[in-house]
């Protein structure tokens, strides 16, 4: 883990010289096709060198959810230790390590409409017809919950009609899951710079090459598709999303340009600010000394290789 232009992806296909491994990417932006500079998506012969996951799966019309990360992530863990190989999970949404490590119960989000037809149906027939009609779907939930709690018997119902599945199937889900992480001896790693300033330049360097090698036409090829726009996550991503105003006019591409480098800063920030309150054992790896000094990457790779050592692999 670590914020961008650390040098994740580097460190990670080192350890393919020691190690046989398979990589899960955990980027929100590097599950989108077509989403390929702006990304810093692996390149074909990094991806030829280790086998790369979840990368790719989706069309940027498409939102991809923090469940259906969790959900495809537990399935690639699967398919590769039973290749015998270790998977490596790698990049910087914090969110979707969160969720994956303490196991999401895919609650689906507040539905408005159902909570309507819900409140309807119980100003006409009293909530303990809603208890009723609950203890026919779910009968756990139903019984953990009195006829007269409205708010808690709402929500329950909600969640059926709005996924087709249980509180308590969902619920079962996460102890699976969190049943199926046990499984694991997990060492979790923090790439960091002492000077934040080091990490400003590569984040601008980065920009740079990006442009270089045709952001701003991979911008103008998804504008230009007419089924996507600025709501979409896929376009929310930073870098997609100052560009896209870029490309409907409404920013120079110089403005463009300096916002773009300035949220990638900020996204960095929200990053560290997610480890410094992890609440796992983190193992941090250092890309510069207390002086602001490069640390040469083999020195970083033998100290990782030190603290994997503590585990049975």
């Amino acid at each position: 883990m670590g914020p961008t232009a650390s040098g994740k992806t580097a460190l990670a296909l080192s350890l393919a010289d020691y190690f046989p491994i398979e990589i899960i990417s955990v980027d929100s932006a590097l599950v989108y096709r077509e989403l390929n500079i702006g990304s810093a998506k692996p390149t074909a012969e990094e991806m030829s060198r280790v086998p790369h996951h979840l990368i790719d799966v989706c069309d940027p019309s498409v939102p991809f959810s923090v469940a259906d990360f969790c959900e495809q992530a537990e399935q690639a863990m699967r398919a590769i230790t039973e290749r015998g190989n270790i998977p490596v999970l790698v990049g910087g949404t914090m969110m979707y390590f969160r969720s994956f490590l303490d196991g999401l119960a895919q609650m689906p989000a507040t539905n408005d409409d159902v909570r309507a037809y819900i409140e309807s149906i119980a100003l006409e027939k009293g909530w303990p017809e809603i208890h009723r009609r609950l203890a026919e779907v779910d009968p756990i939930s139903a019984k953990e919950i009195h006829p007269n709690h409205s708010q808690r018997l709402s929500r329950a119902l909600e969640v059926y009609l709005s996924s087709g599945k249980t509180m308590t199937e969902l619920r079962e889900n996460q102890a699976k899951h969190n049943e199926f992480l046990q499984n694991y001896q997990i060492a979790q790693f923090a790439i960091g710079a002492n000077d934040r300033s080091l990490l400003h330049e590569r984040i601008a360097l980065r920009f740079q090459q990006m442009l270089e090698l045709g952001f701003i036409e991979e911008i103008e090829s998804l504008y230009q598709r007419g089924d996507l726009n600025e709501n979409l996550p896929a376009i929310r991503a930073v870098g997609y999303r100052q560009f896209w105003n870029y490309c409907s006019g409404e920013s120079s591409l110089e403005q463009a340009h300096e916002k773009a480098v300035i949220a990638t800063r900020q996204l960095a920030k929200r990053q560290l600010t997610w480890l410094r309150g992890w609440k796992d054992p983190l193992y941090w790896l250092y890309i510069d000394d207390n002086d602001g000094n490069l640390i040469p990457s083999q020195q970083i790779i033998v100290k990782a290789l030190k603290i994997i050592e503590q585990f049975a692999i």
